[in-house]
């Protein structure tokens, strides 16, 4: 009896995914804080517009330094171990076998079980380095383009974020009800951004949802409070 042919679906851009997710939830969060905390202080729109698209492009920016940062940071230290694990597999190969063995003992495989499969890792020098970037440091080799793309995903999606809570100041000219639509909308981008980011790492989507949108509200609930503290 023929079989139905299994196809695995798996989702393999974890990465764009969470550099969207920091983009994105910060750049929902601190412009609102920063807009409703000006709200409470100053009565032109225009005030806020302006201080809100600066914090926008600093924000963005800095953002996407930091994404940059952190890329090339991961490309360096796996540069580093990779060139390590190559050193050691010539000066002191005994050593790096018994590391391979200890790995494959801890799947519960006996020393006649895993003897072979050593020695065949051990005839391919890359392979067996490979092997043991993965296995012992659980090292995986960043792609060399993850830098720059991680800058600009982060940074965009910061500026896409920023935008929905400084929108209805740019078409309102009463801070009170730019504020409140500011609220409405900011309100709905961030329940309906949590209950995406739920779908993609397999959280709730109500509960993801309602997190994201208690995080931003409290942000901003407590920059409104100090600015009408000091005002």
């Amino acid at each position: 009896m023929p079989t139905t042919p299994h196809a695995e679906k798996h989702f393999t851009a974890s990465e764009a995914v969470r550099d969207v997710v920091l983009g994105m939830s910060d750049g929902l969060t601190v412009p609102f804080a920063l807009a409703a905390g000006l709200s409470g202080a100053v009565a032109a729109t225009r005030l806020v517009v302006t201080a809100g698209a600066a914090e926008i492009a600093a924000g963005a920016l800095a953002m996407g330094l930091g994404g940059f940062l952190a890329a090339r940071t991961d490309r360096d230290h796996y540069a580093a171990e990779l060139q390590r694990e190559r050193r050691e597999t010539l000066e002191l190969p005994e050593r790096e076998r018994e590391e391979v063995a200890a790995v494959f003992r801890g799947y519960g495989l006996s020393d006649a079980e895993l003897a072979p499969v050593i020695d065949a890792l051990a005839r391919d020098k890359t392979k067996f380095v490979e092997f043991m970037m993965r296995f012992e440091l659980g090292l995986e080799a960043p792609d060399p383009k993850r830098a720059f793309a991680s800058a600009f995903t982060i940074g965009a999606s910061y500026v896409v974020g920023g935008l929905i809570p400084l929108s209805p100041y740019l078409v309102l000219h009463d801070t009170r009800r730019a504020l409140l639509g500011s609220i409405a909308v900011t309100s709905i981008a961030l329940f309906g951004f949590g209950a995406v980011k739920g779908g993609f790492t397999g959280v709730s989507r109500w509960r993801s949802g309602a997190q994201t949108l208690a995080v931003g509200g409290l942000a901003a609930g407590a920059a409104f409070a100090l600015a009408r503290l000091f005002a």
